[in-house]
């Protein structure tokens, strides 16, 4: 397909036309003042016929028309390379001749030279050429102009508000659901320890979303652990799975690429152990001989274990071995398939209902065919419909076209009728493999730096792209062309039913590479008119690999997509030799390949807008990196051995992102990087102190910065006056805020005058503050006014005998207070005016208060009403007990408080119970602990029971260790019938005492 998003393209390119200064420039150019208009004029008599070309294409799939098509969008392409050469020559010529001259002068040094009028004047020639013949053949197609609301001409204000998909249960689904939960707590007798239970059923059934629930849900009790899920998909790769299960297994990375090696990793985390494992989405290549070496791991693992396997393939589940354990997923019926669609259709929407609804509601089950991804899909749509309109949509006559791509008549419906400008971002998600995890930012930052976003003030009422894009995210996610990601609720993925549908929206401008495999048999012809690449990164990624990119001539995107690897290796020949012929990029990324220095040559890449080099092992950045000025995002995430940025990097004026994060060996920031005002991010500023660094006055221009923030090394701000100019109260998008001194600098008297200037905007959530060396906090901190703060961290703040008092915060959940080694005292301070101090705090952590002696209760002994977890650890000199009466604490820790009382008889809601290193433990007798499932003592000088009663209300306890408890031990020996009580336990460890065991 890869043409219907043409009305939008050409929409832009008119209106650049209109919009810039190109006359007055190109007039110089002999004929080109006449040429440019008369573009303009064209490109806008083509694109008026351009919604019958569509429909045309999709009814008839004329070859003539499609070749048409195809020309118009290669020269779209051309005229839009064009506008942007002209423009990044007129921006090389401002940077470099400065800001500051007059206006004349400016004009006249901005002027192209004779070489770039000659060559500029060709290109035009040429083009002009083009497009004529494009009009001309436009013409013999006899096309016409649809006028009214089509599905490419609605303005841009009709976007909704940010609105994601409804949550909730899944509608319909209960009867499956307690099928699949039946099948888990079952045990066939086999010549194995698992079970198969497989979940089969068509494409767009709800597979996927049935298994997802009931996964969260079983993985919330721990009935199974560990648990993991992988998305397996049509091409099957034992490595790779076999590696993704084991880091699903342990959440962390292994960098071994030895298979044997892996498994046997994998076989000592599951030997013993009742695991479940959820294989998504498995396919016919998965052979019998693949199956019985993936499972050879789980061999040993405890009775009960199970995987789940969801496949379309019947024939899978028999091989894969799930016997009776096989529930096939059928179509939803008409009533709760037309709740599905309704549940999307008419959310947050008050509707007439007209006359002939019924009528409507039988044409919207027939289309949707018990297919909850088509009913969601739908309602998706015709939410934004008028009721009169979902006639016209559910009579069009794509639902009856031929299907030879296997496409849902639904989704290329859906296609059909999205505005043009989405049809572009949604088509360009085509370089996105299967099962791929996105985030929002992610994808926005790439649809910018593709120019997919393109403000217009008076639709959008001057929003910024990023704002845009937002906007562009949920729509699409409100129709079901994204979903959240089942394993991680901050990602998003595409159904690959989705990706399919993009793929055929893409045509051939995008192209992936999608393995290191079959990227070694390319076909080289089908590659050409690609403007967009992706690929899977390898462990060792040769240029051989890439030798069908050396045959785009005008390749955008060379987008790395690590999946598999934490760190991959990649040719120099790539980055020193391949690359720099890559002249049109507009988006590079070479994340996690430990590349040590990029070529000089990557100067040349001068369209680049999006350069991703995070995890990479650059130590500096070439200084030509600072000619890239069209450059809006670079991400230098983790880049652990970078030392410094280039000195001109002001000189990059539309740079949007700086990403920095966990980039700890920045000693300064370049200088004047507040002429950057364009920046949305930057997460770490590292303050300078010299003439060739930045001090933090520069961070007052820097008037549109959002997200998180973190100042570091504030022990170079001299004077806190300077602090001032940072101007952070105007910063109303910063949510996250990091203050930051040297743990190591000395004592400075200006440190409370800094912190002091540096208070924010009232709307920040979080706020981290660490190594201040002041002798008290600012006043600010604390601030009732900060009512939508929820998370305070206060690290390392040595010398500070006080608290503020945060207690009066009213949106406060999480509260973590380390190495605050001078307070003594915990009390009136801390809980501030509030008569119900605390009133949201759920998570509460104490670490490192050496010399803390006292916690003082609050008066009314009201206080820290929603607390659930709460943790005190190393705080040796800490006396008295623990506040008594937290009715919701679910989780509590102590460690390393040899002088603390824990008392645990009111603590009804506990789950989780850590004591180490305390002076006493009390429980009182006749108490039921109906949640409490795993507890843990350990080093504590006296526990106090009543005799006999220790393991009396622990039905539920399912893990229990106790060591270095000699007392408690002792008792339990004598006690009648220790684990009598204990119905619930799976694992029981004590240490020190083997006797009792006896």
């Amino acid at each position: 397909m890869g043409e219907a998003f043409l009305v939008a393209f050409l929409q832009v390119l008119v209106d650049k036309l209109a919009q810039r200064e190109v006359f007055k420039y190109f007039g110089l150019i002999k004929g080109v003042d006449q040429k440019l208009p008369k573009w303009i004029d064209t490109l806008s008599e083509i694109r008026a016929v351009l919604n019958d070309a569509e429909e045309r294409q999709l009814i008839t799939e004329s070859m003539q028309l499609k070749l048409w098509l195809d020309d118009l969008r290669d020269l779209a392409y051309d005229v839009e390379h064009v506008l942007d050469k002209y423009d990044t020559k007129m921006l090389k010529r401002k940077i470099m001749r400065g800001h500051h001259a007059s206006t004349a002068r400016r004009v006249w040094n901005s002027v192209p030279n004779g070489v770039f009028i000659y060559k500029m004047n060709s290109e035009i020639q040429k083009i002009t050429e083009r497009l004529q013949e494009i009009s001309h053949r436009k013409d013999q197609l006899s096309l016409n102009i649809i006028t009214g609301t089509t599905s490419s001409t609605k303005a841009r204000q009709n976007l909704p508000p940010s609105s994601s998909q409804p949550d909730g249960p899944v509608i319909g689904r209960e009867e499956d659901k307690r099928r699949v939960v039946e099948f888990l707590s079952k045990q066939e007798r086999g010549a194995v320890n698992f079970d198969v239970v497989a979940i089969v059923g068509m494409a767009g059934v709800g597979k996927t979303t049935l298994v997802a629930q009931v996964f969260n849900e079983i993985d919330a009790t721990q009935q199974f652990k560990p648990t993991a899920w992988v998305c397996v998909s049509d091409d099957f790769n034992l490595e790779r799975v076999t590696k993704q299960i084991l880091e699903s297994v342990t959440s962390r990375h292994y960098p071994t690429e030895d298979f044997n090696q892996v498994q046997q990793y994998l076989h000592k985390e599951l030997a013993g152990k009742k695991f479940l494992i959820v294989l998504d989405d498995v396919w016919g290549t998965c052979s019998y001989g693949l199956w019985m070496k993936l499972q050879s791991p789980f061999r040993d693992g405890a009775a009960g274990s199970k995987i789940i396997v969801t496949t379309r393939d019947a024939e899978v589940s028999k091989m894969m071995g799930a016997g009776t354990l096989v529930h096939n997923l059928e179509p939803m019926s008409n009533d709760v398939c037309f709740q599905v669609f309704e549940q999307h259709a008419f959310r947050n929407v008050n509707r007439d209902i007209p006359p002939n609804f019924e009528s409507l509601k039988e044409k919207i089950i027939a289309r949707c065919r018990g297919l909850p991804l088509a009913a969601r899909t739908l309602g998706g749509l015709l939410l934004r419909k008028e009721m009169n309109e979902w006639e016209e949509i559910l009579n069009n006559k794509l639902w009856s076209l031929s299907n030879e791509r296997d496409i849902l008549p639904v989704l290329r419906l859906s296609y059909h009728y999205l505005p043009s400008h989405l049809k572009r971002c949604f088509a360009y998600c085509s370089i996105l493999p299967n099962d791929y995890e996105f985030s929002e930012q992610q994808l926005i930052l790439l649809w910018m730096a593709e120019g997919l976003i393109q403000p217009q003030p008076e639709l959008t009422m001057n929003k910024q792209m990023e704002d845009l894009g937002t906007d562009y995210f949920q729509e699409l996610l409100s129709r079901s062309l994204f979903q959240k990601s089942s394993k991680n609720n901050s990602k998003y993925v595409m159904h690959d039913l989705v990706v399919g549908l993009a793929q055929w929206a893409a045509g051939d401008i995008c192209f992936r590479l999608e393995d290191k495999q079959n990227s070694d048999h390319v076909q080289l012809g089908c590659f050409t008119k690609a403007r967009h690449a992706s690929y899977i990164s390898g462990k060792y990624d040769v240029v051989k690999r890439f030798e069908a990119f050396s045959e785009v001539k005008h390749l955008r995107t060379f987008l790395q997509l690590s999946v598999d690897y934490p760190s991959n290796y990649l040719s120099r020949k790539v980055t020193f030799d391949l690359l720099p012929k890559l002249q049109y990029l507009r988006v590079l990324s070479l994340n996690g390949y430990q590349v040590t220095e990029l070529p000089n040559s990557i100067g040349k890449l001068k369209y680049l807008r999006y350069l991703d080099l995070s995890r990479t092992h650059i130590m500096s950045l070439p200084e030509s990196t600072t000619t890239l000025y069209n450059l809006q995002t670079l991400i230098l995430q983790g880049c652990y051995k970078l030392l410094a940025l280039p000195i001109n990097l002001k000189n990059l004026v539309n740079l949007r992102h700086l990403n920095n994060s966990v980039v700890h060996s920045l000693k300064a920031m370049p200088p004047q990087l507040g002429r950057l005002t364009s920046l949305q991010s930057l997460p770490n500023f590292v303050v300078g102190k010299g003439s060739d660094e930045s001090g933090i006055r520069e961070l007052g221009s820097l008037s549109h910065l959002r997200g998180t923030l973190s100042l570091s090394r504030l022990e170079n701000v001299i004077d806190a006056e300077d602090a001032r100019k940072a101007d952070l109260k105007s910063k109303e998008r910063v949510d996250e805020l990091v203050l930051q001194w040297s743990w190591s600098s000395a004592t400075q008297e200006n440190q409370l005058g800094v912190l002091d200037r540096l208070e924010p905007q009232r709307k920040l959530e979080k706020l981290i503050i660490r190594g201040y060396a002041g002798l008290e906090f600012s006043a600010w901190i604390g601030d009732r006014l900060f009512s939508t703060m929820v998370e305070v961290r206060l690290n390392k703040c040595e010398n500070c005998k006080i608290l503020p008092p945060l207690g009066q915060l009213p949106s406060l959940k999480r509260l973590y207070i380390t190495g605050m080694t001078a307070v003594e005292s915990v009390g009136p301070e801390f809980y501030g005016e509030s008569s119900l101090p605390f009133p949201v705090l759920e998570d509460l952590k104490f670490v490192d208060m050496h010399n803390w002696k006292k916690w003082l209760p609050f008066a009314q002994d009201q206080v820290f009403p929603f607390l659930k977890s709460l943790s005190i650890k190393n705080c040796p000199q800490l006396e008295g007990k623990v506040p008594e009466n937290l009715d919701s604490l679910a989780t509590l820790r102590i460690a390393e408080c040899k002088e603390l009382v824990i008392s645990i008889s009111n603590y009804k809601q506990i789950g989780r119970l850590w004591i180490n290193g305390c002076k006493a433990m009390v429980k009182t007798s006749g108490v039921e602990f109906e949640l409490l499932e795993s507890w843990q003592l350990s080093n504590i000088s006296e526990v106090r029971f009543q005799t006999g009663e220790f393991t009396k209300g622990l039905r539920k306890v399912a893990n229990l260790t106790i060591g270095g408890c000699e007392e408690l031990t002792s008792s339990l020996k004598n006690e009648d019938r220790v684990l009598q009580h204990l119905i619930s336990l799976d694992r029981l460890i004590i240490e020190g005492n083997s006797s009792l065991l006896e």
